[in-house]
């Protein structure tokens, strides 16, 4: 196919290596920053075992795109009573579900920009309590 579907699929692997660490990892901020750094590394792998630097650089930065993305959705769960086992194997289903789309060809470009677009999202939409509990709290 080429190399751009190459660099897709390093991209869509990347950011699923990011989300499935994230999912472990999260639940504290430095566990976010470690499954950050540390999906940018293994989607880099991912990147030198399928081809060339350019792979490399795309896995790298679907990694870290993912765990950005998907570290404040996990985070927001947490704060929000879920628990930490739920929770990451709901997410790591999740992540095989964007690994698997990252074999489409130009998904996996997608989905490197999407993940990060839809936490931003959440978290601008989402209030820090539950509406209900304000009128308990009076």
């Amino acid at each position: 196919m080429g190399d751009w579907y190459t660099i897709g699929l390093c991209a869509g692997l990347g950011a699923a290596v990011g989300v499935l660490l994230a999912a472990l990892l999260a639940g504290r901020r430095e566990l976010a920053v470690v499954a950050t750094l540390l999906s940018a590394v293994l989607g880099a792998l991912i990147g030198v075992a399928v081809d060339d630097w350019a792979q490399l650089a795309a896995g790298a930065a679907g990694g870290v795109l993912g765990a950005i993305g998907s570290a404040t959705v996990v985070s927001g769960a947490a704060k929000r009573g879920g628990t930490r086992g739920g929770l990451a194997l709901i997410v790591a289903g999740a992540a095989l579900v964007v690994a698997g789309l990252a074999f489409v060809p130009i998904v996996g470009y997608v989905e490197a920009v999407v993940l990060p677009a839809l936490a931003l999202r959440i978290r601008k939409r989402t209030a820090e309590r539950y509406a209900g509990l304000r009128t308990l709290a009076k």
